[in-house]
């Protein structure tokens, strides 16, 4: 025992309990964004609904992706780092894309940009650097239009 009265085993049972509680509330803060970012593809998946694409192959085809990828994306069963820069280019270009989703997949792609859903500045930057990344198809993306 110190001076306190306290044993160096109750202050080590003190330090991991606090360790426990912080790992538990980051967890929860974790599942908390990840919720977040599911919800908000879904609402791509209903904005293409409200549009009047209701199959899987209309869906597929607005998007301008595969239908295995669609189907992942709109289940919001995809990787929990969310949609790829990719994946979100690829959306962006499709001619057939109804306004709205449009619209949801920038609020999506502006809220990864500011860390709603996680991830470190760093990730971030890159994501950023890869999604305004101009393509054949495309002069680019700017802080302006996202």
């Amino acid at each position: 025992m110190d001076s306190n009265g306290f044993s160096a085993f109750s202050t080590f049972s003190v330090r991991r309990q606090a360790e426990r509680s912080l790992q538990e509330s980051s967890k929860a803060v974790v599942a908390e964004m990840k919720a977040r970012q599911a919800a908000k593809i879904r609402e791509v998946g209903h904005a293409l609904v409200d549009a009047g694409f209701l199959t899987l192959d209309e869906q597929s085809k607005a998007l301008g992706l595969a239908r295995s990828t669609t189907w992942t994306i709109l289940r919001a069963s995809h990787k929990g780092s969310g949609l790829s820069a990719a994946i979100i280019k690829r959306m962006l270009l499709s001619p057939q894309l109804p306004p709205l989703a449009r619209r949801k997949i920038l609020e999506y792609t502006t809220d990864k940009l500011g860390g709603v859903y996680g991830g470190s500045r760093t990730q971030r930057r890159k994501f950023f650097e890869r999604v305004r990344r101009p393509t054949p198809e495309q002069p680019g993306l700017s802080r302006v239009n996202l």
